[in-house]
């Protein structure tokens, strides 16, 4: 049976670390704002197998002049679980989510090999690439409910 539920952000490690933070320390994997209680954590899983993660964040981006924004971070899924629709879901769990906030706008920093994925679901690029060292090209992307 395939769930999303909300998990706690030490839950997220599981599939952070091995996605998004390959290589490196576990500490990496905790992000500024995680255990605030205006970030939610929500994870995917597979027979009660957590298999992909997306975190909520009540953040304001400078660039955009709406006050109600959320972004979306440390979306991943496990690798051998990737291009089944699992991160669609998660993406489509949390507009649902965020919707139900009044919250208007969504934004977040997308690796550029993700881009075509969000692009898919609707996202938009605002401006230009930019770098996170030490993970590589990113794109601010957004998405408006108004």
């Amino acid at each position: 049976m395939n769930q999303i539920k909300q998990i706690t952000a030490i839950e997220t490690f599981i599939v952070r670390h091995p996605v998004l933070r390959k290589g490196r320390s576990i500490d990496t994997c905790s992000f500024v704002g995680d255990e605030l209680n205006s970030t939610i954590h929500f994870g995917y899983f597979e027979n009660n197998l957590l298999i992909g993660v997306v975190s909520v964040f009540k953040q304001k981006n400078g660039t955009f002049i709406d006050n109600n924004q959320c972004q979306i971070r440390g979306m991943a899924v496990l690798e051998n679980h990737q291009k089944k629709g699992i991160g669609q879901a998660l993406i489509n769990h949390c507009e649902i989510y965020i919707s139900e906030t009044s919250t208007s706008l969504i934004w977040f920093n997308a690796r550029e090999n993700a881009v075509p994925f969000y692009e898919k679901m609707g996202y938009f690029i605002v401006g230009n690439p930019f770098e996170i060292e030490p993970i590589g090209t990113h794109f601010l992307m957004t998405k408006s409910f108004i």
